[in-house]
């Protein structure tokens, strides 16, 4: 077991001792794209809508170093027909980005990157070391061809460097030409598949050509993958039930999201916390609103504190989400910012009439907060 290769399935197996919600489902859509021209999918969604679950779900289900199939017996992937043919039969790479940025603030992050996952993989593969010249997608091409194996690459937090180190464009640019080279290159035949899950989208970034084979799933357009970026109104009146809560009170707290064709979901870390304390309130982190909105409701661009007032009395409003660069550092108008609320979950966007509003309870205080603690 390595520190980023084949790491097991025990993060899954805590995930299955506690209250599990099975959104196995998704394994299914993963399966189906192996080995096709979209097995490059870049999933984002907002902070506490289950990106890490996720990751840790399809880390247990295709790890070869484990046993898995117990974790899954009694979920709904188990009686799909791709179950079997992919169940712990792949090398899996499992990288979380925020770990590399908790430990290098400075411009050596990237180096740093490369140089531990090469060292990881050198030691899962000791029969097999790299040439002098090889770089870390060239040594695992090197593997593939030689092992005749391709592996399956997790990354979470995938925009944890672009978000922290968003004036440094040296980093940036370091970074992106990383996943340049891992994704864009013949080389990339290395991996039946690539899940990649973040805030933020990328294809608006200014390098966009070095990444447009991935297929993006975000909180503007989720495609398919809707039902597994929160809690659907069945299965939160099953945990209400269970734990003899008021759903009411649980849907007026934490529902109201529209996720593409999803018309009700529920914000999925809220709800389980609230049915731990057997309290509804608000569970986002208390300067969570200030930190993340107060600057761009400062801006106030055309009048932008005018409309979250507006939303906060129960209104709408039409927001362009095309323009925004999915850089934090790059907002430039009303739209810009409505737009990265929305993807940091703090507005939920109806496609159908190209509209933003405030989703519920929970995220009305805190942007009420948030506009109240603004100059």
């Amino acid at each position: 077991m390595g520190t980023y290769i084949n790491r097991g399935n025990g993060a899954f197996q805590m995930t299955r001792n506690s209250e599990y919600v099975d959104k196995s489902g998704l394994i299914a859509v993963i399966n189906s794209i192996l080995n096709t021209e979209q097995r490059f999918a870049c999933v984002s969604r907002s902070r506490r809508f289950g990106k890490s679950l996720a990751i840790k779900m399809l880390a247990a289900y295709y790890d070869q170093s484990c046993d898995s199939r117990s974790l899954f017996a009694d979920l709904e992937i188990a009686g799909n027909p791709s179950f079997e043919q992919h169940l712990n039969k792949y090398p899996v790479i499992y990288v979380d980005m925020t770990d590399f940025v908790t430990r290098f603030r400075d411009d050596s992050i990237v180096e740093k990157i490369k140089q531990e996952l090469m060292n990881d993989i050198r030691q899962a593969y000791p029969d097999l070391q790299p040439d002098e010249d090889d770089d870390f997608m060239g040594y695992l091409f090197r593997l593939y061809a030689a092992k005749k194996q391709q592996f399956i690459l997790l990354i979470d937090e995938w925009d944890a460097i672009l978000r922290e180190f968003g004036n440094n464009n040296a980093v940036k640019d370091q970074f992106v030409n990383l996943l340049r080279r891992m994704f864009k290159d013949a080389s990339s035949e290395a991996f039946a598949a690539v899940y990649m899950t973040g805030i933020l989208p990328i294809k608006k970034y200014k390098t966009q050509s070095a990444l447009n084979n991935f297929t993006e799933y975000s909180m503007v357009d989720p495609r398919r993958m809707a039902q597994f970026f929160g809690f659907t109104k069945t299965e939160v009146e099953t945990l209400a039930t269970k734990y003899g809560m008021d759903y009411d009170e649980l849907e007026k707290w934490y529902d109201g999201y529209k996720i593409g064709a999803a018309t009700s979901m529920f914000n999925p870390n809220s709800v389980m916390q609230a049915l731990e304390s057997d309290w509804c309130t608000s569970y986002w982190a208390k300067t969570a609103a200030y930190d993340a909105v107060s600057p761009y409701i400062n801006m106030n661009y055309e009048g932008l504190k005018d409309d979250i007032i507006k939303m906060l009395a129960g209104g709408r409003c039409k927001v362009n989400t095309t323009s925004f660069q999915n850089d934090m550092s790059d907002v430039r108008s009303k739209d810009d910012v409505l737009t990265l609320l929305i993807h940091l979950g703090y507005l939920s966007f109806d496609r159908n009439g190209s509209e933003c509003y405030i989703p519920n309870h929970e995220v009305s205080g805190e942007l009420r907060n948030a506009v109240e603690n603004t100059g």
